[in-house]
């Protein structure tokens, strides 16, 4: 099928895409969402979707940015009876609130992109995984589901999968082996779309890459390509807070330099030290460094950073690198799968070791102290959860080595004394989640 029989009344090139709809009163009733957008395109054939989506260059909104055309075709050409398509919606990065916003705001858009990828792949059935604990908000999504279902819009029924509310569990091999009826951690194994629920292969992608798929199926892929840059096309949400004016969910083009984003966000509030990108397992730039650092995979990694899921945290000058990393440490020892001795006992130590740095001084020992523990979790794990804890680490120490030095010769700073700017989830929640 050519490119044109995809397209369906392109709008015009630029921005907002996938949050034009989002203000709207009516954003989730579904004959407003058919009214503006037109059914999704799924009597279209799963070649002719696999290959618009491969043209449109759209990478994996998620985290790990892995091109989404070649992951369809991965599971779509895979052995082992029909496909599985999983929606992840759990958003385990406390800093981020995109995904979540994405599916209160627009979720059909979500919910379209889960029927086209079903299409592409082959798959019989599809799992929408959040968090557990807000009965409100999954029966809302339930009876969504219910209404596409009734006015015949899907083929296959969408299933709502309740998660605990951890970080490992949003991982992708943690959503297989829960829906499989195991625990919500990670495990080695096959790649789900190798072998994932049941056995079978399985398309796993975060719900921001789907709703990019629902539009890049009615409007085509040069119509994707308008935004953003040659190597990195279109739009992503940017989940931008800290010291900014108007801290909130901002979709923003690829390629665009951290210090516009941080622009279309308010502008600073404070006079800046730090921009951490990528989220809890993503990196530390000084502001000034940051500012110019273009938002995509290729470029981020030039400057020694993670793009990941779309995070920006704007530290203040007034607060403390190290203690801010030192409170998420501890909080991400705690969130381990408890599978193997990094994070049973590595990461606590880490934990340990960079709170006396940050909270109490060092005596001159304790940049030493933090710098053993990070070589004894990093590439040591069951799974990537030490390593992204690493790296946040690392990234602390190497960029703010002089603060390190002061903290270590000195003693605590009076960035300790201000409120703290980097999210945690409340503590009840996460003494609940362990249950």
């Amino acid at each position: 099928m050519a490119e044109t029989d995809l397209l369906r009344a392109a709008p015009a090139a630029g921005l907002p895409r996938l949050l034009e709809g989002a203000w709207s009163d009516h954003s989730a009733d579904l004959q407003a969402h058919l009214r503006k957008y037109g059914p999704p395109p799924v009597d279209v054939s799963r070649q002719a979707l696999i290959e618009v989506v491969e043209r449109s260059g759209l990478s994996g909104r998620g985290g790990a940015g892995f091109p989404t055309g070649r992951k369809l075709r991965s599971v779509a050409d895979a052995a082992g009876g029909p496909a599985v398509v999983v929606a992840n919606g759990m958003e385990g990065e406390p800093a981020s609130s995109k995904d979540r916003f994405l599916l209160t705001r627009v979720p059909h858009l979500v919910l379209d992109g889960i029927a086209l990828a079903a299409r592409a792949v082959g798959a019989d059935r599809a799992y929408l995984c959040v968090h557990r604990g807000e009965p409100e908000y999954t029966a809302w999504l339930r009876d969504l589901v219910g209404h596409r279902r009734r006015a015949r819009i899907d083929r296959l029924e969408v299933e709502i999968v309740e998660l605990p509310r951890r970080y490992v569990a949003s991982e992708q091999s943690s959503l297989v082996r829960f829906i499989d009826g195991g625990p919500a951690v990670p495990t080695f194994g096959p790649r789900p779309h190798e072998r994932g629920v049941r056995g079978r292969p399985t398309l796993v992608n975060n719900v921001e890459t789907l709703a990019h798929l629902a539009l890049i199926a009615r409007h085509g892929d040069r119509w994707f390509r308008t935004v953003g840059a040659p190597h990195a096309p279109g739009s992503m949400l940017m989940t931008i807070t800290g010291a900014v004016h108007r801290p909130g969910v901002y979709e923003v083009p690829m390629g665009l330099p951290i210090g516009q984003a941080i622009l279309a966000a308010g502008g600073p509030a404070e006079r800046l030290k730090a921009v951490l990108s990528g989220g809890y397992f993503g990196t530390w730039m000084a502001a000034e460094v940051a500012w110019n650092v273009r938002l995509t995979h290729a470029d981020m990694r030039r400057a020694g950073a993670f793009l990941g899921a779309g995070v920006l945290i704007v530290l203040p000058d007034s607060a403390c690198v190290l203690g801010e990393t030192a409170r998420v440490v501890r909080y991400l020892s705690e969130e381990t799968a408890g599978q193997c001795g990094p994070c049973v006992f590595g990461l606590p130590a880490l934990a340990d070791a960079l709170g006396e740095l940050a909270f109490t001084g060092g005596r001159s020992r304790a940049i030493q102290q933090v710098g053993r523990q990070i070589d004894l979790v990093d590439q040591r794990g069951a799974c990537r959860h030490p390593d992204g804890v690493a790296a946040l680490v690392r990234s602390a120490m190497e960029v703010f080595a002089d603060d390190a030095y002061e903290h270590d010769r000195f003693g605590p700073c009076e960035g300790l004394r201000r409120r703290p700017v980097l999210p945690l989830p409340p503590l009840h929640e996460r003494e609940e989640a362990r249950k």
